[in-house]
């Protein structure tokens, strides 16, 4: 997972929130727009905000957890209950029409929460503490993530994982899953993670072995389009908390998972 907007994410929030807060800095008769500013949201606040609406609180191991009462679990569950409306009826009618319903989950924010990574990092990246912190293998369940998974699969829907992580994080990422109750589909035909040493042939557009040029879009839906067109499967849902996990195509239908922490391109 290669996060380098974080503060750019942040600077854009920021930047809508100033526009509300601080919109007396537009010009008035007399003054020049040339020296009208617009403050941006105070990046303290905006931590202090993000901290609410997770409920975030240390729990007793020293790790920052978010609450289940939080505003960011009622938002979680209110997209679960949607998607579980939807897998059902989905599911039934590609049954119906002899099709094979599948659904694809982003893994990072998305069923495995990094909370504590962003507040112990103060919301920066390095490749080498994101590479330590994911193969402690202990992150908990975004709220809801693990239901959903089971339930998709109880529906006779094919469950798929499409993750920026690296095939050298694959390990880790299995046993946290694991840990977490989305024990469905962790083999590597189900779970496809970036290989820039030795990438698919379906993605030789922008990937050839030990050249990777691939955004995160065009990985993400080259690998939908891979399950779709030469697995043979009709994607009824594909599941993100970036806008990169659902563009693209080839996808029924996205549902987009609230994080206010960072910003993938």
């Amino acid at each position: 997972m290669h996060k380098p907007l974080r503060i750019a994410a942040i600077a854009a929030a920021c930047a809508v929130a100033g526009g509300a807060l601080y919109g007396a800095g537009a010009a008035t008769a007399g003054q020049s727009t040339a020296n009208s500013t617009h403050e941006p949201y105070n990046i303290g606040l905006l931590v202090k905000d993000i901290d609410t609406y997770y409920g975030t609180a240390l729990d007793g191991n020293g790790v920052y957890q978010a609450s289940p009462d939080s505003p960011y679990a009622q938002d979680l569950a209110g997209i679960d209950a949607a998607a579980k409306r939807y897998i059902d009826r989905a599911a039934h009618k590609a049954h119906h029409r002899g099709e094979k319903p599948a659904v694809v989950f982003d893994i990072d924010d998305t069923l495995l929460l990094s909370l504590d990574y962003e507040k112990r990092y103060n919301y920066t990246y390095s490749s080498a503490t994101w590479a330590d912190y994911v193969n402690k293998a202990d992150r908990p369940a975004v709220f809801g993530s693990p239901g959903l998974v089971r339930y998709a699969e109880q529906k006779g829907v094919e469950v798929f994982y499409n993750s920026g992580l690296s095939e050298a994080q694959r390990s880790a990422a299995v046993e946290n899953l694991k840990k977490i109750g989305a024990d469905v589909n962790l083999d590597a035909g189900h779970m496809f993670l970036k290989d820039k040493a030795d990438p698919p042939a379906y993605l030789g557009d922008c990937a050839t072995p030990g050249t990777w040029t691939c955004t995160t879009v065009q990985y993400k839906s080259g690998t939908r389009k891979h399950i779709e067109d030469d697995l043979g499967y009709d994607i009824i849902a594909n599941f993100g908390d970036q806008y990169s996990d659902l563009d693209g195509g080839y996808a029924d239908r996205t549902y987009k998972l609230p994080n206010p922490t960072y910003f993938v391109s």
